[in-house]
């Protein structure tokens, strides 16, 4: 039976280097090492043979079946080779033709303009920190000087959650502003202070180009000793000059929000007519841009800081009106709309 391996496995051998095609050699495949094939019958006769001899045989069965099928590879491997030098000859093909293209994602315009927003102020020494979007009526609205009874409630129509976390922070809302997120940082970080806040808001709004029920703003906290409303208008100068690029100027005007004393409205510089007057200011020459004021007392208090001891000011600005501006959009509703056509244009 040694004998016979042997002559197998040189006839295999043989065989293979015959195949000339992938093809070929599949057959070749199965007529030694298929089902009926040639070694198999041989591994029907070992129920014939003593139990020494059944040992013996064996291993030497296996080792002609592991040299069959690394041969076969090998063939195959050389097969293949040839198979695709002759595709090679027989077509030609320019290497310096380009390949297939596969459109990838695009960046959103509101993306892109935060990153820019917070690459800015963090060259100017802010950090930049987050927020829950569904908050408590504490922080939202309490902890901001907006009592329940407040009628500034009435300006920030938004939606409530049938929960509520504990007695003392009241019930859920979705958050009409990032400002919650003042009390929040004084509470961990404490004092002195220097944040923006970037996110998500709500209101219940009456959609149209220029309102919309979900959007971006931008908070703004700046805590420490001897500060003044000099420092915000340095600040803002500063920042808006960064963000487009050219010399820019801010003035202030008088402004109602609970959550600063005094308050007050900051207008920067027409961008479309160099202040000299046009449809988009109104002929004025100025944007109005953010609301901003001294933190009050009462939002210090609420988180834990010293009022006697720091003092500090709060920014908001809608992220997704900077945006606008920036692109010359006219519709907000564009920005959810979800359309790629839009998005691809930025």
């Amino acid at each position: 039976m040694q004998k016979n391996l042997k002559e197998l496995l040189s006839d295999a051998k043989g065989a293979m280097k015959v195949a000339n095609s992938l093809e070929a050699l599949k057959e070749v495949e199965r007529k030694y090492l298929g089902k009926n094939g040639a070694l198999t019958e041989l591994l029907k006769t070992l129920k014939d043979l003593s139990l020494e001899e059944k040992r013996e045989m064996g291993t030497l069965m296996n080792e002609v079946k592991v040299a069959i099928g690394e041969a076969l590879g090998q063939r195959q491997r050389e097969l293949e080779r040839s198979e695709i030098d002759k595709a090679l000859q027989s077509e030609w093909i320019d290497l310096t033709a380009p390949g297939a293209h596969f459109p990838i994602g695009h960046i959103h315009p509101l993306s892109q303009t935060q990153e820019e927003v917070e690459r800015i102020f963090q060259q100017m020494g802010f950090t930049v920190i987050d927020g829950p979007e569904v908050e408590s009526e504490f922080y939202n609205f309490e902890g901001l000087n907006i009592p329940a009874h407040h009628p500034a409630r009435d300006m920030q129509d938004t939606f409530f959650l049938n929960k509520s976390p504990d007695a003392e922070e009241g019930r859920l809302v979705l958050r009409t502003q990032t400002s919650p997120n003042q009390v929040r940082a004084m509470r961990k970080y404490g004092a002195p202070l220097r944040i923006i806040v970037p996110g998500r808001v709500f209101r219940n709004e009456a959609t149209d180009a220029s309102h919309e029920h979900t959007f971006d703003q931008v908070e703004g906290l700046l805590i420490d000793e001897n500060i003044s409303i000099a420092n915000l208008k340095a600040v803002m100068a500063d920042f808006l000059g960064r963000l487009f690029k050219r010399e820019m100027r801010v003035r202030f005007r008088p402004g109602y929000f609970p959550f600063v004393e005094p308050g007050m409205e900051l207008d920067m510089s027409c961008l479309f007519c160099n202040e000299k007057g046009c449809r988009v200011c109104k002929h004025s020459g100025w944007i109005e841009f953010m609301g901003a004021g001294m933190v009050h007392p009462n939002v210090l208090k609420a988180g834990h800081v010293d009022s006697k001891k720091y003092q500090g000011w709060a920014f908001g600005f809608g992220l997704t009106r900077l945006a606008m501006m920036r692109y010359g959009i006219n519709d907000i509703r564009h920005f959810q709309s979800g359309d790629l056509r839009f998005n691809m244009q930025f």
